[in-house]
């Protein structure tokens, strides 16, 4: 299935800076008619709505204050979505922190908020409200999901869980009653402050030492770059695929074997 993106409706989470605000402005760019920036920090959606309506003229950003660790505030975001634009056909789980030290609170909103974001969108907003054929959920994973590093055990795990999220909902079960498209996004390291305040957001010493060792390995993409591989992937990639994004590149599909294939 390919989604049109011309005049739907699109909700970001984490939507007011860094990388989330350049998912927005790269749907508005292919045609999306406007999306609602689903955020905590209002100085960040003040900044953020000025460039929208500087590049796109007015009425095509709202922002709803939302903790996506509270369903009731995200579920006010689509409600907000829904009373001024009428209809919300994508969903972007951008929300998202890098942090082993407070690693309950990262737990709640990596998981915990795209969980609360799937359950939402799949079973009532996007079931209900979406335009044409089918409607798109978009979880932010990382390339910490699929592969294993040292420094953030937690992150991974939590990252590691969207993957998971993504594949079940995103089975043809799912998307046979419901027609949302449930993908996932692995995006390497990606020049935001994610990554370049990365230092001490760990558990300790031992798990610096690792990542001052090795951080000179790691091959860099500015945010721009994986915004537009996203759009493209939110116009046309399979139900329940996952996407890696990494060093500049075009994406690729990442295939977890079966383990029905396994030597025995």
């Amino acid at each position: 299935m390919v989604l049109d993106l011309v005049g739907k409706i699109g909700l970001i989470t984490g939507g007011a800076s860094g990388i989330g605000l350049r998912y927005a402005k790269q749907l508005l760019r292919n045609g999306v008619k406007a999306v609602t920036l689903a955020d905590l920090n209002p100085d960040f959606a003040k900044t953020g709505l000025a460039e929208i309506e500087k590049e796109f003229g007015s009425n095509r950003a709202v922002f709803v204050k939302t903790d996506v660790t509270d369903i009731q505030q995200f579920e006010n975001a689509f409600k907000k979505t829904v009373e001024i634009f009428k209809h919300v056909d994508i969903l972007i789980n951008n929300a998202g922190i890098l942090n082993d030290k407070i690693w309950e609170k990262e737990i709640a909103i990596n998981v915990n908020g795209t969980i609360h974001g799937i359950l939402l969108g799949l079973e009532n907003y996007l079931l209900k409200y979406q335009q044409g054929p089918e409607a798109v959920i978009v979880n932010i994973s990382s390339i910490a999901g699929v592969g294993a590093f040292p420094n953030t055990p937690i992150y991974c795990g939590t990252k590691a869980a969207v993957i998971a999220l993504t594949r079940s909902w995103g089975d043809p079960y799912h998307y046979e009653r419901t027609k949302v498209r449930v993908i996932a996004i692995c995006p390497g390291v990606t020049m935001t402050p994610l990554i370049t305040d990365i230092s001490g957001r760990n558990l300790g010493d031992v798990y610096e030492n690792w990542l001052q060792s090795n951080i000179d390995t790691l091959s860099p993409q500015e945010p721009e770059h994986v915004a537009e591989e996203v759009v493209k992937l939110v116009h046309s990639s399979p139900n329940g695929t996952v996407w890696v994004i990494e060093g500049g590149q075009p994406s690729y599909q990442y295939i977890v074997p079966e383990r029905e294939t396994m030597p025995k």
